[in-house]
């Protein structure tokens, strides 16, 4: 088996890195392309310079280190906001600044009210139930209300 290792030379990297692109359309998680992706500079590398296994190690696991920043970078520059739907999986967003009616009274502080089939946490000054609250804040699943 090393045998094969070593008759490979670099093409061991080039089949490594197809495997872990092939694995991570399987496995989706865009983690096992970027190995991938390193492991496909380090057999180019390996076939233009012909460095000692140490080093194509070494080059490997620089590459995959520096991987996860730019994937981090290009994954942060294409997380744009939906333009035909901004608060796609942000729905309190979306609450904020309309007006609805208290379903149960804020006392201390905490209080319920219904929006279309979901009750919503309140959070906000002592309001009696059936008054009219204007939504100033989403904080997770919990609303800060005033009077309106």
């Amino acid at each position: 088996m090393s045998d094969m290792f070593v008759t490979l030379g670099s093409w061991n990297w080039l089949i490594f890195g197809v495997i872990m692109m092939a694995l991570e359309l399987l496995a989706p998680g865009v983690f096992l392309f970027w190995l991938g992706l390193a492991a496909l500079l380090v057999g180019v590398l390996s076939f233009v310079f012909a460095p000692g296994w140490q080093l194509q190690i070494l080059l490997f696991a620089l590459f995959a280190i520096a991987a996860v920043p730019l994937w981090r970078r290009l994954a942060r520059a294409n997380a744009a906001p939906s333009e035909d739907n901004p608060y796609l999986n942000r729905r309190s967003a979306a609450l904020v600044g309309r007006e609805f009616t208290l379903e149960k009274p804020i006392v201390d502080g905490n209080g319920t009210v219904r929006i279309d089939d979901t009750v919503w946490r309140v959070a906000g000054p002592d309001i009696p139930a059936g008054s009219r609250v204007r939504i100033v804040q989403a904080d997770g699943a919990q609303l800060r209300v005033t009077a309106a």
